[in-house]
């Protein structure tokens, strides 16, 4: 993330076509040059891209490249409730941090459930744009908001790779995607309907 971010290096440096085993995948990323946002649920690999203020396409393929992708192949879970007192990303953070003390560490994360309200985004950077800073890779960006949706979340928790994997002020990267496939995006703020979500971390 770091490079794309401050060393604008926007090309694709992973074909998502060349994993091999999609069996049991999920993953999360950009699109390269910053045109869309990518995710992947059991086997599906979604791109979601801009299409206006207010509307956007969402696309079920394989035929994408990304500047730094994370996936990894998880066939068993653990789920369970996620408290009540857990409704946002900071909540979140915490709570998982707590968790999963014993869990080995980077790991990816799912979550379902109806999701009060979300702010989601797609990166659009306008083509033959240089970035040297967060800010302008952020260009063109497009926010969109999920309101009372039943949605799917994929995370990605690491204490260590801030500015890597995650932004330099949290541990989590997480996309959504509404369980109608209407929309989806990067997650950058959630309100969890209480008592609907519920919570899988990988089976050691």
């Amino acid at each position: 993330m770091k490079k794309v971010m401050l060393n604008g290096q926007l090309y694709g440096n992973i074909n998502l076509d060349t994993i091999a085993n999609k069996t049991n995948l999920y993953g999360l990323g950009p699109v390269e040059y910053l045109a869309g946002e990518i995710l992947i649920i059991d086997g599906k690999s979604y791109k979601s891209t801009v299409t206006s203020d207010s509307t956007m396409k969402v696309e079920e393929t394989y035929d994408i490249k990304a500047p730094f992708f994370g996936y990894a192949n998880i066939s068993k879970w653990t789920e369970q409730a996620l408290p009540d007192s857990i409704q946002t990303i900071k909540q979140l953070e915490i709570y998982l941090d707590d968790v999963t003390k014993n869990l080995s560490r980077p790991y990816m994360f799912k979550m379902d459930g109806i999701v009060e309200h979300a702010t989601i985004h797609i990166v659009n950077l306008p083509k033959g744009s240089n970035v040297s800073s967060p800010e302008e890779a952020h260009k063109g960006q497009v926010n969109y908001q999920v309101n009372n949706e039943q949605s799917e979340l994929i995370g990605f928790f690491s204490t260590e790779h801030k500015a890597i994997f995650t932004h330099h002020d949290t541990y989590l990267h997480m996309h959504l995607m509404t369980t109608d496939q209407q929309k989806m995006g990067h997650l950058d703020e959630v309100l969890f309907k209480k008592g609907t979500m519920k919570l899988f971390l990988p089976a050691e």
